[in-house]
C-alpha cells in the first residue's frame, strides 16, 4: 500500500469512526455509497476499527445496519475531583433512602468507583458521607412552606461544607424577618425534599439549624473550622423530630 493510499485510508477510518459515534442510523450500503468504496472494502475498514478497540456491530448483508455497541462509552468517563466526590456521596445518600426502584446496582457501582480512587480521596469521601444525615420525609406542614433553594446559595454552601469554611448568610425566619449570621456548616440533614444545615452560629455562640430554602444569600469566608462531634447536634435533631441514622 502506497503512502498516499495509507493516508487516505486513515482519513476514511476517522470519518467512519466519527459517523458511528454520532449515533446516526447507518447501513453498510449507505456508508459504502457515501465513501465510494465497495462493501468488501468497508468490511475490512470496520474490522480494522474493531481491532483498534471500537465495538462495532454490523448486520449481515450489504443493506445491513451498522452501529456501535450500546455500551461502547461505558468505562470511558473521567471525573474531576469534585465530580467524583459529588457522585459517590450522592450514591451513598440514595442507598440510605432505600428506594425500591432503580437502586439494585448502586452498591457495586459505588465499589467500582471507590476502587479507582486514591486512599486520600476515599478517606475524604468517607468523612463527607458521615456528615450527611438522612431523616424521614418532610411533614405536610413543612412542605406547605417549602420552596426550592436558590442555586447560588446551594453552590456556595456546597463549597463551604466540603472545604470546612465558614459562611456569612442572610436567613429568613418563618415570620419573614431576616437576620445576618456567620455559621460553620458541620452537617447536612435531608428531611426529603428539605435540606437543613446543622451549624455552629458564631454570632450567637451556639448550635443552630437552618433550612436551606430559607437562606436568602450566602458568602464564603476564608475562615475554616474544626468539625464538632455529631453528638453536639443531638438536641437540634430532636427539636426537628427527625430520626437520623
Amino acid at each position: 500500500m502506497t503512502k498516499t493510499s495509507t493516508i487516505e485510508r486513515m482519513k476514511r477510518l476517522d470519518w467512519i469512526s466519527a459517523r458511528l459515534k454520532a449515533d446516526d442510523a447507518l447501513t453498510v450500503s449507505s456508508l459504502s455509497e457515501e465513501l465510494g468504496i465497495s462493501s468488501r472494502t468497508l468490511s475490512r475498514d470496520i474490522q480494522l476499527l474493531r481491532d483498534q478497540g471500537l465495538p462495532i456491530e454490523a448486520d449481515r448483508g450489504r443493506g445491513g445496519g451498522i452501529r456501535l455497541h450500546r455500551t461502547w462509552g461505558v468505562g470511558r468517563v473521567k471525573f474531576s475531583y469534585s465530580e467524583a466526590i459529588d457522585l459517590l456521596v450522592s450514591l451513598a445518600i440514595a442507598e440510605q433512602m432505600k428506594s425500591p426502584f432503580f437502586m439494585a446496582e448502586l452498591a457495586p457501582i459505588r465499589r467500582k468507583l471507590l476502587a479507582s480512587l486514591s486512599p486520600r480521596l476515599k478517606n475524604e469521601i468517607s468523612d463527607l458521607k458521615s456528615r450527611i444525615l438522612i431523616g424521614e420525609t418532610a411533614s405536610h406542614f413543612v412542605l406547605s412552606g417549602f420552596n426550592p433553594p436558590r442555586q447560588p446559595v446551594i453552590d456556595t454552601l456546597h463549597q463551604a461544607f466540603v472545604s470546612r469554611q465558614t459562611l456569612e448568610i442572610s436567613y429568613e425566619a418563618i415570620s419573614g424577618d431576616r437576620t445576618a449570621r456567620e455559621i460553620e456548616p458541620h452537617y447536612l440533614l435531608l428531611h426529603s425534599p428539605v435540606w437543613y444545615v446543622l451549624a455552629f452560629d458564631r454570632l450567637r455562640d451556639d448550635i443552630r439549624t437552618f433550612r436551606c430554602d430559607r437562606i436568602a444569600n450566602a458568602n464564603i469566608t476564608d475562615d475554616t473550622f474544626k468539625l464538632l462531634a455529631n453528638e453536639r447536634f443531638d438536641q437540634a435533631l430532636q427539636d426537628l423530630d427527625i430520626i437520623a441514622p
